[in-house]
């Protein structure tokens, strides 16, 4: 157990985001599927919810008891990047209660502190990177997207929360942050290939920022041909991604195959808010599959011992 716990790391937060994903996805289906949409979504959401508070719990345990384990992710160049998990799934558990109970006190209260936390860990990230990547090139990863461009994600409950010009302000350094990332992770393909094997998953995340940011845009009352440019973009790079499927099963499950989870349920948002003729229901189909067989799986990993372990990942030089 001790173990365990030792290496229970900041990633396993890709759990609550891809619920909270799924849950607002299937939200969103209640303009076509009725109640029983919305009751499904409710039921996500409880989940979503536990989930996070036993991550929280365990994370502050470890904090207590293995404490030089917390510090080393801090400084290591990829792991650094899975923090910003924990403020992004407090404004998606905001978001998505907001979508299912409307205005309230509390909800806007965490929509605040998720978005003050996830303001301050981006400036955080980039400050590090003022100093050079701590691996160079080799330290690039999708991972990368979670701390700068989940951002984007404020908006999603911030218009309706009334609190619509920090949303704005946030939004825009995520949509600035955007390209300039997803530029280095090119540079870096083009110069030293795809990211170590474990994170191969991991590149799922390239279909979240313009799933995300198509959604936030209409939730803005950007013009609908905005969130249709993202549409596109977000279906290339799923395609893209989907390329290293037979690759991924080769290689058994790990704990980043989360990564898949939010991205997926992101597209399946924004198709539905464009009602995209014929997919949008088999989108949101294809996000639950791959949600529950995620569950699973985990479930499965961590009754076998196999979750929280070591992991073995190429050696990338810790920052100092």
């Amino acid at each position: 157990m001790q173990q365990s716990l030792k290496h229970l790391g900041p990633g396993n937060f890709a759990i609550v985001m891809g619920l909270c994903g799924l849950g607002l996805a299937w939200a969103r289906a209640r303009a076509t599927m009725g109640e029983g949409a919305l009751w499904t979504a409710s039921a996500i959401a409880a989940l979503a919810a536990l989930v996070f508070v036993a991550l929280l719990a365990a994370s502050l345990l470890r904090w207590m008891r293995h404490r030089e384990a917390v510090l080393e992710d801090l400084r290591h160049p990829v792991r650094q990047a899975f923090f910003a998990a924990i403020p992004i799934s407090l404004i998606l558990l905001a978001t998505l209660a907001h979508a299912l109970l409307g205005h309230a006190s509390w909800i806007a209260a965490l929509w605040w502190l998720g978005c003050g936390a996830q303001f301050g860990v981006t400036l955080w990230v980039l400050a590090r990177y003022l100093r050079g990547p701590a691996a160079g090139l080799a330290g690039l990863t999708p991972v990368l997207f979670i701390p700068v461009v989940g951002n984007v994600l404020a908006p999603l409950a911030g218009e309706g929360l009334g609190h619509a010009q920090w949303a704005a302000a946030q939004f825009g350094l995520g949509l600035f942050l955007w390209p300039l990332v997803l530029a280095l992770l090119w540079l870096r393909l083009v110069q030293q290939g795809l990211w170590p094997e474990r994170l191969w998953a991991t590149t799922f995340i390239t279909v979240a920022p313009p799933a995300v940011v198509g959604l936030a845009a209409l939730q803005m009352g950007a013009p609908p041909a905005l969130a249709w440019m993202s549409w596109g973009l977000a279906l290339a790079f799923l395609l893209l991604s989907a390329a290293l499927l037979p690759r991924l099963r080769r290689q058994g499950f790990q704990l980043p195959w989360w990564g898949m989870s939010f991205p997926l349920a992101a597209f399946a948002a924004l198709s539905l808010r464009l009602q995209v003729p014929g997919l949008a229901i088999a989108l949101l189909a294809l996000a639950s599959l791959t949600v529950a067989g995620l569950l699973l799986a985990t479930w499965r990993a961590a009754r076998g011992g196999r979750l929280w372990v070591p992991e073995p990942v190429a050696t990338l030089a810790a920052s100092p």
